[in-house]
């Protein structure tokens, strides 16, 4: 294995929020101000001065040293530090400025301790306000509130080379071009422990990307190692991952704790994009309401004990408050809706991680209304919005406000859901429109999720379809047997748990078996032999393995319009409205499935 990059001593607890691009690496803490050696006045003299005067001269140095004696033998016997995390922020940065307010009271309130805020992943990808600039404004807004690192998430490979192609379309271009850029704009690492250069263990050579960092937190030495969830692999576009290799979490996790121990570490938190769910938060030790195949649950049971004190997970927008394994868990849900806690007490002369409190996953906006939060008081404090970074971020936001607000032409009748788990009048009426947009098509498919949200009713615009759309993907073509198509449903339908759309064709799914078997047929009934080729049309995702659905088939991709503004303009094309029964009857599905997918037939026979 080739040497790891060095780990970066970045000292963080003295600096102030809204200066940390400034200041990084640079001490501004007022005690070692006050505490450093002063020039003593001119004029003074030992010699001469009686036993009184020399005693009420030595008085000011001494109380000086007292002041400062955290730093010397009278340090405090334990430290707290305050670990916040968040997730999946997925480019919502109008949440942003009000988080900074309850980082500001809680700094307050840590005069003698520390805060660490480190984010698990997905931090760019879903708004315009990120996309439009792809994930920039977030980067300057973590700048400025002052993380001490992030994990990369599937996500932060979404935007492929620097420029507007969602993957490689030239000779040159890089796959990974526009996280690279963002993760040189940041001024906190970027972690990725078991992301490893294709063929090897070797980690990734690209500027402030690491395995793990350390921190130095109110004299704590503090390892942070991040990790990204294997199915990053399959989960977003294969074509902007190309020349990586995502290796197994736990083993990753714990090599980077002993690296970090071993280069003093007393304390060492996991920033995992890979999470679980749970309902209730009432008792931490209690996992009655958690799903129990939570993936990042399975992570924390195979770490060696001792090897970690914290999780900051991510990745499936769910809460998490709770101790596995005794490591205490956090995972505060998606969009900038919340943020968790854990505060950590640590016996100074040991190292030792003497208690750990969890607080539930904290709502930012009590309302779910950013336009009139009214957050109350955070420790005794009232929160206020952070004035400078709502600032900072206006640009984007009213860039994104008028692109967002462009009009479609069209009116939604009633709201139109999205559902990832069965077949759906969002996902019937994209697939439709995909099929109307490439001449000749016999059938359009599309993966559940392709579709983030759904449509509210009223006019649309296009910033709420660019909500419920928001990947950069282009249209791939190709020509299929109907048999291939049939066996590649019958594999997604047993292990995937999001289910297709699709439009041209009827799928009849049933067990046979142990086996899900698929028949297929037209529009109007009749059946599809094997033999018969059909003209499909997709996205690049799903055509260059994304999912696993297309993996080894030979599509062929276009290179244009994103799939989402061509159906933008076939919408205003359109016009008129969208009535959900009239785009999906469930009388008349166009997937008959005996249970939800995956479907398990061992299970439902």
């Amino acid at each position: 294995m080739a040497e790891i990059p060095p780990l970066s001593e970045i000292p963080l607890q003295e600096q102030q929020p809204a200066q940390v691009g400034a200041l990084r690496g640079v001490t501004t803490d007022r005690r070692r101000r006050r505490c450093a050696p002063r020039p003593r006045p001119r004029g003074t003299a030992t010699g001469s001065l009686s036993r009184r005067r020399a005693l009420a001269s030595a008085l000011p140095p001494l109380l000086g040293f007292l002041a400062c004696a955290p730093a010397q033998a009278l340090a405090r016997p334990r430290a707290t530090l305050s670990i916040v995390g968040t997730s999946d922020l997925h480019g919502h940065l109008a949440a942003l400025p009000w988080f900074s307010g309850y980082l500001r009271n809680l700094r307050a309130a840590r005069r003698e301790g520390a805060v660490i805020v480190l984010d698990a992943g997905d931090m760019f990808q879903g708004t315009l306000e990120s996309n439009l600039f792809e994930g920039a404004p977030v980067v300057d807004a973590y700048n400025a509130m002052g993380y001490s690192a992030a994990a990369i998430g599937n996500h932060e490979f979404d935007f492929g080379p620097v420029g507007p192609a969602p993957s490689p379309a030239e000779p040159g271009d890089d796959p990974q071009g526009a996280l690279k850029a963002r993760a040189r704009q940041a001024h906190f690492p970027f972690l990725a422990a078991n992301v490893v250069v294709h063929g090897s263990h070797r980690a990734l050579p690209w500027r402030n990307v690491h395995p793990s960092t350390m921190i130095s937190s109110d004299g704590i030495k503090v390892g942070i190692v991040g990790v990204v969830t294997r199915s990053a692999a399959t989960s977003t576009l294969p074509a902007n991952v190309a020349g990586l290799d995502f290796l197994p979490l736990a083993p990753s996790i714990a090599r980077e704790s002993r690296r970090l121990r071993a280069h003093g570490a007393k304390v060492v938190v996991a920033v995992a994009h890979e999470g679980g769910a749970c309902a209730s938060f009432t008792n931490p030790d209690a996992l009655d309401s958690c799903d129990a195949n939570s993936e990042i649950f399975a992570v924390a049971l195979r770490l060696p004990k001792g090897s970690v004190d914290v999780i900051v997970a991510g990745h499936t927008h769910q809460g998490i408050a709770h101790r596995v394994a005794g490591i205490p868990v956090i995972e505060s849900y998606a969009n900038g809706r919340a943020f968790g806690r854990v505060d950590l007490t640590v016996e100074r002369a040991t190292g030792k991680v003497v208690a750990s409190a969890l607080t539930a996953p904290h709502e930012i906006c009590p309302s779910n209304r950013l336009d009139d939060c009214q957050p109350g008081k955070y420790l005794d404090r009232p929160v206020e919005m952070d004035q400078q970074l709502a600032a900072l971020l206006a640009p984007a936001l009213a860039a994104a406000h008028r692109k967002g607000e462009e009009r479609l032409g069209i009116e939604v009748a009633r709201p139109i859901p999205q559902k990832r788990s069965e077949e759906s009048a969002l996902g019937d009426l994209l697939t439709d429109l995909m099929r109307a947009e490439i001449p000749g098509s016999d059938l359009a498919i599309l993966n559940g999720g392709y579709m983030r949200t759904g449509l509210a009713a009223g006019e649309l615009t296009y910033g709420e379809l660019y909500e419920a759309i928001p990947f950069d993907n282009a249209f791939a073509t190709a020509r299929i047997p109907a048999g291939e198509l049939r066996v590649r449903l019958a594999r997604s339908l047993e292990n995937s748990g999001s289910l297709v759309s699709l439009s041209g064709l009827k799928v009849r799914a049933r067990c046979q078996g142990k086996a899900v078997e698929v028949t297929l047929s037209r529009a109007d009934g009749s059946p599809i032999p094997d033999d018969a080729v059909l003209k499909l049309v997709t996205t690049d995702f799903l055509a260059t393995g994304g999912d696993g659905f297309f993996a080894g088939a030979d599509l062929k991709v276009e290179i244009g319009l994103p799939v989402r503004d061509r159906l933008a303009a076939a919408l205003r094309g359109r016009g008129g409205k969208l009535v959900p029964d009239e785009l999906y009857d469930p009388a008349r599905p166009r997937l008959q499935l005996p249970a939800q997918v995956p479907i398990r037939c061992d299970r439902d026979r």
